[in-house]
This record gives C-alpha cells, structure tokens and sequence, in this order.
C-alpha cells in the first residue's frame, strides 16, 4: 500500500485511550463502523492481541485496501460491505449479541477526496457521482438534474447550510435546462456564480458547503447515523464503549443528543434519590466536544474539524 494510503487517523493515541478500557480483556470485540483505509483498526488490533474487529464499510475500494491492511490478523479480522446502520444485521449473522467497543469516524475519507473520479472534491473536475456505494443509489447528478428548486433548496441549507441555497439552486435549475449537469467543474462555476461577490471574499471555496450538503444526500448520511447510533450503543455490552468522530456541525450535533439522552436521568429535581430503574443506562467520557491539539493539526490537517465525544455503558 502506498505512503498516501497508509496515512496516519486522526486522533489515533486518543481514540485507543477511550476505548482501552472495553477492550483489554481477552475476547473483547470492536466494531469499527467506518473502517477505512484500517488505520485505527490497527492500531487497535496491535493494542489488544486478543482483540476481534468487525470493520464495516460501504465504500468497496476502501474495504479493497483495509483487507489488505489488516491481512497480518488473520481471523481476528470479519471486514463486512455495509453501511453503518446496518450494524444489528451484521452482528447478527457473525453470532453477536453484544461488543465490547464501536467506533464511528464519520464523513469523507481522504481517499473518497483524492480519487478524482469519485466526484467528492469541488476542486478537481470530475463526474458527478459523490456515492460511497458506488454500486447503488443515486448520484450528484442525478440530485441536480432531477431536484425541483425547491427540494435543492432544502438540501443546500439544511445539510450545508448555505445561506444562497436558493439563489443557488434556482441558478442550477436554469443551468441543467441549457445542458444537464455532468462533472464537477461547471457546477462549481455555476454555483460560484450565484453567490454575492462580496460573500465569495470569504470563507474559502463558495462551492464548499454545497458539496458538503450533496454528499450527505445522495449518501443519507445522517438518516443512517440517525438509524445507527441508538443501535449501536444498544448493542453494547455493560463496561462497554462508544466513540464517535465528527467533522461537521449536523453530525456532532446529532450525536451530542444522542448520547445527552442516554446518560440523562429526567425525574423531578428534588427527589431525594434516583430509583435503580430510572438510573441512566450510559455515562459520558468527554466533558463536551474534544478536539485535536495545534500539534496534530499542524501534522495532520484533516484533525482541524474533528470532534470527538465517547460514552460508556453503566448498566443494563
């Protein structure tokens, strides 16, 4: 495998740390939701011998090059194609009940970004694919050539929100009826051009926030978190730990309540104490967001946007 794909994940030391406790006893099982390229899933799988990973994945040349990564760990590996929402379906078939770890490190590889015909970068011209499954589903251009103004709209500002969503959806659905919309660079013009001059000055890319938001349409990517996370951490057995990797405001903010829900006891404040029925089934690892220190971002950029938050599992 190359240098390029052997790259080094994001907060690797920390994220071995949260999960250390659940899995250093023999027999532990860690479900790494977002494998990869592998690169958390081994180093976990050198931490803990006896150590057994589950990786799923949808993107199958990612699966491609973790398989390869991982190969050393014979058995202790199963590297399973689905989405992460799928996870009580794959454990199921492997003879699961419960794991002792599951990781989420959520959003665009930087694989997915560096294969220019893949369609994640607004920066290289590409076709118009954006699918981490590249075997079903609909694709980018499939969403801007088919999307009324209206339903573009929605997705712009509600999963990149942009605040021209409409103007510029309202300049693709005039664009798309010149010529439909193919490759990457002609929407980038396109969207480029439908923003104020003065909101261009700013802010990087003006492309940026509605790629972010096609993404995460054509891929559901937060009605699968939205589907994975309860299960996930249903599937945890009692010591058992979540971590979750977050790169962007929807995602973090999902998980934020998510994991807020699970470890909050709502009873009347006086009660002078919590019944053992009514006690809160998880209890938080992180004070808030964690984020990476100015000296992994300057090693590894990709760390600037990451929030990480983690919960364990207290009972029952």
């Amino acid at each position: 495998m190359s240098a390029e794909l052997r790259h080094v994940p994001v907060l690797r030391d920390r994220v071995i740390a949260l999960l250390a406790p659940a899995l250093s006893n023999p027999g532990s099982v860690l479900v790494d939701a977002t494998v990869g390229l592998g690169g958390h899933a081994e180093l976990a799988l050198q931490t803990f011998p006896a150590l057994t990973l589950i990786g799923l994945d949808r993107d199958e040349s990612a699966l491609t090059h973790s398989r390869e990564r991982l190969a050393p760990f014979g058995e202790r590996v199963n590297l399973v194609h689905a989405v992460y929402d799928e996870m009580p379906t794959v454990l199921k078939a492997l003879g699961y009940s419960h794991v002792q770890g599951v990781l989420f490190d959520l959003g665009v590889s930087s694989m997915q970004l560096d294969e220019a015909d893949r369609g994640f970068s607004y920066s290289k011209d590409a076709p118009l694919d954006m699918r981490m499954d590249q075997n079903r589903g609909a694709t980018a251009a499939d969403v801007v050539n088919t999307y009324s103004v209206d339903e573009i709209t929605r997705v712009l500002r509600q999963y990149g929100e942009e605040k021209f969503a409409r103007r510029i959806a309202q300049r693709i659905v005039s664009q798309r009826e010149v010529q439909p919309f193919a490759n990457s660079a002609r929407l980038v013009d396109v969207i480029r051009d439908a923003i104020p001059a003065p909101a261009r000055r700013t802010g990087g890319n003006p492309a940026k926030r509605s790629f972010q938001a096609l993404r995460i349409e054509v891929n559901d990517e937060l009605g699968a978190l939205r589907r994975a996370l309860p299960a996930a951490l249903e599937s945890l057995s009692i010591g058992g730990r979540i971590v979750v990797m977050s790169y962007q405001s929807l995602e973090d903010a999902m998980v934020k309540q998510v994991l807020r829900a699970a470890t909050t006891v709502d009873l009347p404040y006086d009660l002078p104490f919590i019944p053992e029925h009514a006690a809160a089934h998880f209890s938080l690892l992180t004070r808030g967001a964690e984020k990476a220190s100015a000296e992994e971002i300057e090693m590894n950029p990709r760390a600037a946007s990451v929030r990480v938050r983690a919960a364990e599992r207290v009972a029952a």
